[in-house]
C-alpha cells in the first residue's frame, strides 16, 4: 500500500500539514461560528468563552504538536516522505479521538447552540492557528535552507 502514496520533499511535507489544519480549521469555524452568532445575546461571554478554548487548545496541544512534527520531520534522514506522514500513529489516533468527541457532543444536544458554538469557534481558530503555524515554520526551513546554501 505504501508505494501508492505519493511522496514530497520533507520541507513541502510541512507546508501540507500547515495547508491541512488550516483547512480544517476553517471548516470548524464554519460550524462554530453561525451558532455562536445566531443567539448574540451575550458577545463579549462568547468571544471570551471563544478565546480560552483557543488559549487551551493552542498554546496547551496545538503549539507543541506543530514543534513536535516539524522538528520530527526535518530531522528525518529521508529526503521524500510519504504526504501522509506529516503526522506520527499517536497524533493520527489523538485527532480521531478528537474528531469522533466533537461530533458525540454535536449530535447530543448536551450543549445549547451558543455555548457549542463558543466551543467550536475557538477550536477551530486554534487549529487554523497551528495550520498558520506550520507554514510559518516551512517559511522558516525554506528560509535556514537558502541562508545555508542547500537546495530544494
Amino acid at each position: 500500500m505504501g508505494k501508492y502514496i505519493p511522496k514530497v520533499a520533507k520541507e513541502h511535507l510541512i507546508a501540507i500539514a500547515g495547508l491541512v489544519w488550516l483547512a480544517a480549521g476553517i471548516n470548524i469555524i464554519r460550524l462554530g461560528t453561525p451558532d455562536m452568532l445566531h443567539t448574540w445575546q451575550y458577545p463579549l461571554v462568547d468571544m471570551l468563552t471563544a478565546l480560552v478554548v483557543f488559549t487551551l487548545f493552542f498554546q496547551g496541544i496545538f503549539h507543541k504538536l506543530v514543534n513536535k512534527h516539524s522538528t520530527r520531520i526535518m530531522r528525518s534522514e529521508t529526503e521524500k516522505m510519504m504526504i501522509l506522514h506529516f503526522f506520527d500513529k499517536k497524533s493520527y489516533l489523538m485527532m480521531a479521538g478528537m474528531m469522533t468527541f466533537g461530533i458525540l457532543l454535536r449530535k447530543s444536544h448536551l450543549l445549547p447552540p451558543p455555548c457549542l458554538g463558543s466551543f467550536y469557534t475557538g477550536l477551530g481558530s486554534a487549529l487554523a492557528g497551528a495550520g498558520i503555524f506550520f507554514l510559518v515554520r516551512y517559511v522558516q526551513t525554506l528560509h535556514e535552507q537558502k541562508t545555508a546554501g542547500g537546495t530544494l
